[in-house]
């Protein structure tokens, strides 16, 4: 969202910006105007815990005051945000989505989203998946009735079709067209490429010598132990590779040994430091992977939770990284997936045509076009 409101900034239109606090510093710094969104948390807490739909119910007529206050041309959500969507339409608003990550949708003899599974080789392979469409839609047909409930709470109208949380008139997808499996795509879907954005941070130098720069990449958010970042340290030292690890902030707890191969800080600049690298290895969030392929660094993807496991079989099937299973990983297992990746010269082929693709087509350029040509267009 940074990245895309900063490139409309750049393009002379003005940008509200509503989020939490903690990132009003880094939206005034681009020239949007920052607005505080209502921060609930809808996670259960010893406190007070608030379902993600009450939190919508909280956050949306605050969020409604403020386009009511502010009269945009159009509304641009996070498809996990819901309030600013549903505000919107309250105001008779234009509302498209933004998408960070693959298309979530599901599609006839595609695996589900976020279960991990590889695209269907055989005829037997895309049977299955259709053939478990059905049950697998009860999920889908619970959270159209959980939103359409809160729509009518709201004073809307419920919807038919499923997946309301994404507009049927725009819905920006934030990733590699090469990550995406082939499917029929709907109009209003438009695969953009990611958008990048870090906040900047000084140049962080690797440990010195010629052998191979592996990156480790951890989550910001998942592996509070962090059990991959102690699994590289100690699976790594003496191998001929150089390791540098950087912790993003977290707190360690137990002390960990740093081989002499290796650089333990507490963050790093990937769009600085990726460049340099032979090899990332990550939780797979898509951000950090995304991010890797933007600079023709190949993955060894861990996935944790969420749509990590998702993100990590989207690289191995599209030849740009490997992925253990979070089950099993262990110092020896990560040694053994980093030689194979090492040892792979076309994952690293494969991530440079990414890399590429991406310096030929700005994602944040092409979805700041799309978003004027959808406010133009609603406008008239």
């Amino acid at each position: 969202m940074l990245a895309l409101g900063a490139r409309l900034v750049e393009r002379g239109h003005e940008v509200v910006f509503e989020t939490w606090k903690r990132w009003r510093g880094y939206a005034e710094g681009a020239g949007m105007r920052f607005l505080a969104a209502p921060e609930y948390p809808v996670f259960p807490t010893p406190e007070r815990p608030v379902k993600p739909y009450e939190a919508v119910l909280l956050a949306a007529p605050r969020t409604r005051r403020a386009l009511a206050e502010t009269e945009p041309h159009a509304v641009l959500h996070d498809i996990l945000t819901l309030a600013p969507a549903l505000a919107g339409e309250l105001e008779g608003l234009p509302v498209a989505t933004l998408v960070p990550h693959v298309y979530p949708v599901a599609a006839p003899g595609l695996p589900p989203y976020a279960l991990g599974a590889r695209l269907p080789r055989t005829a037997w392979g895309r049977g299955l998946w259709r053939a478990l469409a059905r049950p697998l839609r009860i999920g889908v047909e619970r959270g159209r009735a959980e939103l359409n409930e809160t729509r009518m709470r709201l004073g809307l109208e419920p919807l038919m079709r499923p997946h309301g949380g994404i507009s049927a008139e725009l819905a920006l997808v934030a990733t590699f067209p090469q990550l995406e499996y082939p499917r029929a795509w709907p109009p209003h879907a438009r695969v953009i490429g990611p958008l990048l954005w870090e906040p900047p941070y000084h140049d962080v130098a690797p440990p010195p010598g010629e052998d191979p720069l592996v990156l480790v990449a951890p989550s910001t958010a998942q592996d509070p132990d962090h059990r991959l970042l102690r699994a590289a340290l100690s699976g790594l030292g003496g191998e001929r590779v150089r390791v540098l690890a950087t912790t993003n902030r977290r707190p360690l707890g137990a002390a960990v040994d740093v081989p002499a191969n290796a650089r333990l800080v507490e963050w790093v600049s990937y769009s600085r430091t990726m460049p340099a690298c032979d090899l990332v290895l990550t939780h797979a969030g898509h951000g950090t992977l995304v991010r890797a392929l933007a600079c023709g660094c190949p993955v060894l993807a861990v996935p944790h939770a969420g749509d990590m496991a998702e993100n990590a079989a989207r690289a191995a099937w599209a030849r740009v990284g490997v992925r253990l299973p979070w089950r099993l990983l262990s110092p020896a297992t990560l040694r053994l997936a980093v030689r194979h990746a090492l040892s792979e010269p076309g994952l690293g082929a494969r991530a440079a045509e990414l890399a590429a693709w991406a310096a030929a087509n700005d994602g944040a350029t092409r979805a700041a076009g799309l978003v004027e040509e959808f406010a133009l267009s609603r406008a008239r």
